[in-house]
């Protein structure tokens, strides 16, 4: 797989939408807007300096690389995503959180 001058290396492999066009997402799902999506790659260097793509993990194939779902999953509700607009819309920015007081303080 080549790289496609000026679409920057996430869109390239597939977890970067661009603005107006549809993303092929994990190798064949387009999204139109797709913006962020959730991916990993692996790339190993040859003796003679080439660099190969040599594997690839999109959506639910990355749960091994979120510490909080391996706890969640050991719980009775589980993940409980079910009513969730998109699995994981519960992850926030720390500074997207809204204030919630300490108890006993008044803050």
């Amino acid at each position: 797989m080549g790289l496609q001058r000026g679409t920057g290396f996430n869109n390239d492999f597939g977890v970067t939408g661009l603005p107006g066009k549809p993303l092929l997402y994990n190798y064949g799902k387009s999204i139109a807007d797709a913006g962020e999506m959730p991916g990993i790659s692996v790339f190993t260097r040859t003796q003679d300096g080439a660099i190969l793509h040599t594997y690839s993990c999109y959506a639910r194939g990355l749960d091994m690389m979120n510490a909080a779902y391996q706890f969640l999953d050991l719980v009775p509700k589980g993940r409980d995503e079910g009513a969730l607009p998109y699995t994981m819309s519960w992850v926030k920015l720390h500074d997207l959180y809204e204030a919630v007081p300490s108890p006993g303080t008044g803050n």
